[in-house]
């Protein structure tokens, strides 16, 4: 895993908007599209933010959500809300590229298995993410992979449902597909996730995020996170 220490976390957010356009150019150029993504939180919002002042192909950019809250559309908790915030506003991605985790949907085993299908029909089959941005928790967890649910046992579906976790269940993808990424590219940011850097820099299997692929993995941390 290659691992830069920033300032503080804008600058953590300006290096992580350059280094997904430049992915972005990339994929776009020899594979005809860039296929990413998104984790929430404050620091990746101001990333998307970022990306506005960059060169990004974005008719031919797809965004997936990495997770999503089990929440009535509009609600503060969704993180698809901030998610159209900070690239609708900003930058001329046609809406209809993002992709929506279908939380609202009655079945959610059902909807789960809809979304692995769209993430077929955009990355392939098996689908691969040209660039999955993950975060980490002071618990340890990443995505909505978090400390002892069984949606960290699923080895055979690129979609999965958590229990209840801070008061919402989540729909996440999962270890397959993250795990598939043609980079995983991490923003760690805060002094709260000191405690647990190293372990992620470990690759401990004992927390949810040492357990993702780190062959292909860049890390964008902040001092105050690094303990430095």
């Amino acid at each position: 895993m290659q691992i830069e220490i920033l300032a503080d976390a804008d600058a953590v957010a300006k290096k992580a908007a350059t280094t997904i356009a430049a992915d972005a150019r990339a994929a776009v150029a020899a594979r005809g599209r860039f296929v990413m993504a998104v984790s929430g939180g404050h620091t990746p919002w101001v990333m998307l933010r970022e990306l506005a002042n960059e060169e990004v192909p974005w008719a031919n950019v797809h965004v997936f959500q990495v997770d999503e809250r089990i929440a009535p559309a509009g609600d503060p908790d969704r993180n698809l809300t901030h998610l159209r915030a900070s690239l609708l506003e900003h930058v001329p991605l046609p809406p209809e590229q993002i992709y929506a985790m279908p939380v609202e949907a009655p079945d959610l085993e059902a909807a789960a298995k809809q979304y692995a299908h769209t993430l077929e029909q955009i990355a392939g089959k098996p689908p691969v993410l040209d660039l999955a941005h993950l975060g980490l928790g002071p618990d340890g967890h990443t995505a909505s992979l978090v400390p002892n649910d069984p949606v960290l046992k699923v080895t055979d579906a690129d979609v999965g449902l958590t229990g209840i976790y801070m008061g919402r269940r989540r729909m996440t993808l999962t270890y397959p597909v993250l795990n598939r990424s043609r980079r995983i590219l991490w923003l760690v940011a805060g002094a709260e996730k000191a405690p647990i850097f190293p372990r992620l820099k470990a690759a401990d299997p004992t927390i949810p995020a040492g357990r993702i692929s780190q062959t292909q993995a860049l890390l964008l941390a902040d001092k105050a996170a690094a303990g430095q």
